[in-house]
């Protein structure tokens, strides 16, 4: 038995091993003449009159059949199909050799089975070490981990050309681009892109590197670019607009961003020049100002809903979308809460050790930066007044300042320049919450799947190949998920899991399906058989579990056979476009 993709087959991810469980074809010796009895000499007379009596064609004797080698082969067999059903090798210019070809998707989907180090991943390649059947499959050899980062840089080097057939895959013109950023830590000093900045993973003790990534509507990947740890969030967005004008040729898309992405400098001197539309929100400072007195934005707009359309004179040619979530809302409440008790109890804390008799806290400056390092944690500043003196310190809550920001709990506002006949306030709203999609794929990339990080490269560009890796085995786990979803915890169901929502501003909730697997840990009934629910991750370890064996009978080799898959199994494997074919 073999997988064998259902659409057309790709040159450098067939297999070239036999078929497996074909024996070798017999020698063809004189055919009988019509009518006349068909008569069989020697060995294969004696082995049909076994067969004829249900008796075993060979004695069961120890040495007479052995497994000789047994590789985790169904997760391989779901990638390759997978890969090979949404062209994956397609991305790969036909200008590198066959061979490179072939290492750098082996890249691409080890970097999805099994992320390591790239020596950890030569050696699960090499026939000599495999840790599971991709190598053989793609008839590999030996593999080097020299051979490796000669292919990384290949690879980088092709990454415009990649970038560009992604777009032409997934983009078009007035299409809408998802870009957000994320940063990740290094190992050692020695790369150039490692400087200290913002770093998101809360490690600000080590240099770091900011990510761009630009995704398609629906989250699917398309391309994405590696920045100087130091770089502020707006400056990488320059870079994504050559992008979209340059390289992919697109004139008329609307990017949406965070408002830390999509500044009003940025909308001056980067949007706007390009011609390009967006949808990004209002940062606090400017909502508030838009909240004052006899402002556009008073809360007698959500008397009667929790969203609205307004207008102001500061944002000339732009739509504003308010909106109000009481969830939210209450969530801020509570952590402002929480914040400013844990601030009050070490600001108490320190009262304490400068009114105490024995050796107290004296001095201006000293109390000072006592109460610096614990203001400035939480940034809470704003919501206390502090008295200092050489030999004496007060704190309180200031509670017109604490009033003043609660009546602005749950508010946000989003702004566009797009007409409302293009795209009303709940498409608007709909659109800026599909960053949540950009942001699945950097936990993916960073930490579930992929584990991106740490980067262990120490050239500017290995560490641009090695994202880059990354990304391409984010693109294949996306269209995997795509297809598995019925397996997975995955929603199945969109449109009923928008009937759940009274209103775009409340919180996504799940479909009656996505619930059910969520309750019941099994999947609705296929063909009368409900299965496990799995993670991508616990499925892919499923699918390992079917071997890909290397029989031999008597000392010689007879054959490459596969364990039975399990029902679950098998219907993975359907789903991804993969079925077995038989001897």
């Amino acid at each position: 038995m073999a997988y064998v993709c259902r659409d057309r087959p790709q040159p450098i991810l067939a297999p070239r091993h036999p078929v497996a469980g074909k024996l070798p074809r017999r020698r063809q010796g004189p055919q009988p003449h019509a009518g006349e009895p068909l008569r069989l000499a020697g060995r294969e007379s004696r082995s049909a009159a076994r067969r004829l009596r249900n008796q075993p064609l060979v004695p069961a004797s120890r040495g007479s059949f052995e497994i000789r080698r047994s590789l985790p082969h169904g997760h391989v067999a779901a990638a390759l199909a997978t890969a090979r059903c949404i062209g994956l090798d397609d991305l790969l210019p036909r200008r590198g050799k066959p061979r490179q070809r072939r290492l750098a998707l082996a890249l691409i989907i080890a970097r999805l089975l099994d992320p390591a180090a790239k020596l950890a991943t030569a050696r699960m390649l090499d026939a000599e070490t495999a840790s599971h059947s991709l190598g053989e499959v793609l008839d590999l050899g030996q593999v080097s981990a020299r051979e490796l980062y000669a292919t990384l840089d290949w690879l980088v080097s092709e990454q415009p050309s990649i970038e560009a057939t992604l777009a032409r895959r997934h983009l078009k013109e007035g299409a809408l681009v998802f870009y957000d950023v994320t940063s990740t830590y290094l190992e050692g000093r020695c790369c150039p892109l490692a400087r200290h900045g913002y770093s998101r993973d809360h490690r600000g003790d080590r240099p770091q590197l900011v990510i761009g990534l630009l995704c398609a509507a629906n989250g699917c990947p398309i391309a994405v670019e590696v920045f100087a740890g130091n770089t502020a969030d707006p400056a990488t967005l320059v870079q994504q607009i050559q992008t979209l004008r340059q390289r992919f040729k697109l004139h008329r898309v609307v990017v949406v961003g965070d408002r830390g992405m999509i500044t009003d400098a940025r909308i001056e001197q980067t949007l706007h020049p390009a011609g390009l539309d967006w949808i990004s929100a209002l940062r606090a400072p400017a909502i508030w100002q838009l909240a004052a007195e006899g402002g556009p934005l008073q809360l007698s707009l959500f008397d009667q809903r929790d969203m609205a359309e307004i207008a102001s004179p500061d944002f000339p040619g732009e739509r504003l979308v308010v909106c109000r979530n009481p969830l939210l809302a209450e969530e801020r409440r509570r952590k402002r809460e929480e914040l400013l008790a844990a601030t009050e109890k070490e600001l108490l804390r320190i009262q304490a050790r400068v009114q105490r008799t024995r050796n107290p806290l004296r001095g201006a400056a000293a109390i000072g930066r006592a109460v610096g390092a614990v203001i400035g944690r939480r940034k809470v500043a704003k919501h206390f007044t502090l008295t200092i003196a050489d030999d004496s310190f007060h704190c309180g809550r200031n509670g017109e300042a604490i009033t003043q920001e609660a009546r602005l709990d749950g508010i946000y506002v989003l702004r566009t320049s797009l007409p409302a006949e293009q795209s009303d306030a709940v498409a608007t709203v709909l659109a800026y919450k599909g960053l949540a999609r950009a942001e699945r794929a950097f936990r993916c990339l960073k930490t579930v799947d992929l584990e991106l990080r740490p980067v262990f490269h120490w050239t500017a560009p290995r560490v641009r190949a090695h994202v880059l890796l990354c990304m391409l085995a984010y693109y294949l786990e996306w269209h995997m998920r795509q297809r598995l979803a019925p397996l997975l915890f995955d929603d199945t169901d969109p449109v009923a899991a928008a009937t759940q929502r009274s209103s775009p501003v409340t919180k996504a909730r799940p479909s009656p399906a996505a619930k059910r697997k969520t309750d019941t840990r099994r999947t609705d009934p296929v063909g009368g058989t409900s299965f496990p629910v799995h993670s991508f991750r616990t499925l892919l370890a499923d699918l390992a579990t079917l071997t890909r064996n290397v029989v031999c009978f008597a000392g010689r080799r007879l054959s490459l056979l596969l364990a039975t898959p399990t029902p679950l199994q098998r219907q993975a494997l359907t789903l991804l476009g993969a079925h077995l074919a038989g001897p």
